[in-house]
């Protein structure tokens, strides 16, 4: 066996690897071949390859030394042991898989108008039928009035509701968080302008009444879901891009809800799926907003880009 001290550590910290100088220990066998000066690298057990040079007082060069997989110790260096090990203890930056982490809060986009919109404090009526059954393909409601309805006055004004317009709206990002409330995912807000003295103001008026708001997000179906929103004034719950919930209108607070399993085949959906929810709301007259959702959805997801 061979008597050695160490009488120098060096740490390189970008590789993760330390050295000890070792004086000239002798060997006890009388061999004194390996007698050395040399480097003992130790670190963990991580294959890969170091390149550069790493030299002991004995001249060894290691340049290029690959550590794949395999521990060098007894490696002649000229004089000296060279073990390499990359570190177990080597702390690395978490892998980006380019997915989303799922949470309970909802992300959105409001855009703000001015009341002087040609469906905004217009006429107060439920008028169910403003949208088509399936979502456009740019991921936006197709209007179904013919060639207007109730409470809307055709395909040109409406398209500006959930587009952004220079000139006649203002996008302002919001988010909505759900909390755990026995045993439903719930955001409740009677008093629903979170707005007030934003983009075109309040005008005159108590609150800014006149918004949008857009929420684009994705879940996985795990069976027994059910989703709810109470609230006025316009609300349209697509669920794989088909309408599962219509609160079109002008109007007092109501109530929408799908459960998930009865229009499973009418949605396209089958448990362990995962499936968009597109969210489109409208606050479009004074003087109430509220706005209600209850969920067993207990994750969104920010939808692919």
């Amino acid at each position: 066996m061979q008597a050695r001290a160490c009488l120098a550590v060096i740490c390189v910290a970008s590789l993760g690897v330390c050295a000890c100088e070792f004086g000239g220990g002798r060997d006890t066998d009388g061999d004194d071949s390996n007698a050395n000066s040399g480097i003992d690298l130790t670190a963990g057990s991580s294959g890969g390859s170091i390149g550069g040079s790493l030299s002991g007082s004995s001249g060894a060069n290691t340049s290029g030394a690959n550590t794949s997989g395999a521990n060098t110790s007894g490696a002649n260096t000229g004089g000296g042991d060279v073990k390499f090990d990359l570190g177990a203890d080597i702390d690395l930056p978490p892998q980006d898989t380019g997915e989303e982490e799922c949470g309970s809060i909802l992300h959105g986009t409001l855009r703000d108008f001015r009341q002087s919109h040609p469906d905004f404090e217009y006429t107060i009526q439920v008028d169910p039928g403003i949208v088509a059954p399936a979502l456009g393909g740019d991921e936006k409601p197709v209007y179904a009035g013919n060639p207007s309805t109730p409470t809307t006055h055709g395909q040109q004004d409406f398209d500006q509701w959930y587009r952004d317009v220079p000139g006649v709206n203002l996008a302002i990002p919001l988010e909505i968080p759900l909390t755990l409330q026995n045993g439903l995912f719930t955001y409740d807000n009677s008093a629903f302008f979170p707005i007030d003295g934003q983009g075109h103001g309040d005008e005159g008026n108590a609150h800014n009444y006149h918004f949008t708001l857009e929420i684009a997000t994705e879940f996985t179906y795990q069976g027994g879901e059910v989703f709810t929103f109470t609230g006025d004034d316009d609300l349209f719950t697509f669920i794989n891009g088909t309408l599962a919930i219509d609160l079109g209108g002008v109007h007092g607070p109501l109530t929408g809800s799908v459960n998930l399993d009865e229009k499973a085949a009418e949605l396209g959906i089958t448990p362990g799926g995962t499936y968009s929810l597109h969210f489109f709301f409208a606050e479009r007259h004074t003087s109430e907003s509220n706005f209600r959702i209850d969920t067993t959805i207990s994750c969104f997801a920010p939808p692919p880009e």
